[in-house]
């Protein structure tokens, strides 16, 4: 059946004026985005989502676009990300949802359904996989094993990668989402999401795609880079900022696992498939992820794969709603 019309709302969340895109009625679906992405990176599952009966609801995340971008770099942490999206299902009016998240909306969809199965009755995680909270802080773990050039490090300096990205913002965002797809990988042979060379900066290694790819979107790109121009790239860094504060505060969950259904999905290129932790958590999915149904690996896709492989995400969440 056809979907019905995309409506943009913006509604009072947990503190922020939250702009979310809405399509269609039926059981909420929330879905989560990653850096440096906004709530258009959801746009084909929007539209599928409604048309299979589904409440499908895309925010631009905190930080990001139309929503508030607190000033106070601490007001990033998984606690709070979590938070928004709790209160966003009661500015809603609903009780429950399934929540979805790739990149860093992964995280925050994992996290929101271990700390409030009550709200959150399913889950799926895309490009990142799920692990409970450990003891070892992942910044930590990175300069214990003599890396201090991950992009993870070098995201953390305020106004650093703030005012690379932000010299070029249509350069930037061409070059990070090419770069980071299955066609940019094939091309560049080396990581996005890895180390920064000295000198060099986060964009140093990556091109200008020398044409568009099938997925691409100009007029979506083109939003990209009108958003970030915008609002600059400081709350998705925050972020990042945020890793040391958030392993903290999750230390009451170490070693929890997510019992309610759930499933994960990646591209093969992906390079956070690449990090030396992914492949261990990935196969202990049996243990951490007790109600798993499902974990699909797509071929020759990379980092953004809900605009890569489009139809065939789309086809999988129906499908994984449809079981519930």
């Amino acid at each position: 059946m056809a979907a019905a019309a995309l409506a943009m709302q913006t509604l009072d969340v947990n503190g922020l004026r939250m702009q979310v895109a809405v399509q269609g009625s039926g059981p909420l679906v929330l879905l989560c985005h990653g850096f440096p992405e906004l709530w258009v990176s959801w746009r084909a599952q929007l539209d599928a989502l409604a048309a299979a009966g589904y409440r499908a609801v895309a925010p631009d995340m905190r930080g990001y676009g139309g929503t508030s971008a607190p000033d106070d770099a601490t007001a990033y942490t998984q606690l709070h990300l979590v938070g928004d999206m709790i209160d966003l299902v009661r500015a809603l009016n609903e009780t429950q949802a399934v929540i979805v998240g790739h990149d860093w909306g992964a995280p925050v969809a994992w996290n929101a359904a271990l700390l409030r199965p009550d709200v959150f009755r399913a889950v799926v995680g895309m490009s990142v996989p799920f692990a409970p909270p450990g003891r070892v802080e992942m910044l930590s773990a990175l300069s214990q094993a003599g890396f201090h050039d991950f992009y993870l490090q070098y995201f953390q300096t305020p106004g650093q990668a703030e005012a690379e990205l932000e010299r070029n913002v249509g350069a930037s965002i061409r070059r990070i989402h090419f770069g980071a797809s299955g066609e940019g990988q094939a091309l560049l042979g080396r990581p996005v999401f890895g180390t920064v060379e000295p000198d060099k900066g986060f964009l140093g290694h990556l091109v200008e795609p020398p044409s568009p790819p099938a997925w691409w979107n100009e007029s979506d790109m083109g939003y990209y880079i009108a958003e970030f121009t915008r609002t600059g790239f400081r709350g998705g860094l925050n972020w990042y900022r945020n890793i040391r504060r958030s392993w903290e505060l999750l230390a009451p969950w170490r070693g929890q696992v997510i019992r309610q259904p759930s499933m994960f999905m990646a591209g093969a290129s992906d390079d956070v498939l690449k990090f030396p932790s992914s492949k261990p958590q990935i196969e202990n999915f049996g243990k951490t992820l007790p109600g798993l149904r499902g974990c699909h690996i797509l071929e020759g896709a990379g980092h953004w794969i809900q605009r890569e492989r489009a139809p065939a995400i789309s086809s999988l969440l129906i499908d994984f709603l449809a079981r519930l």
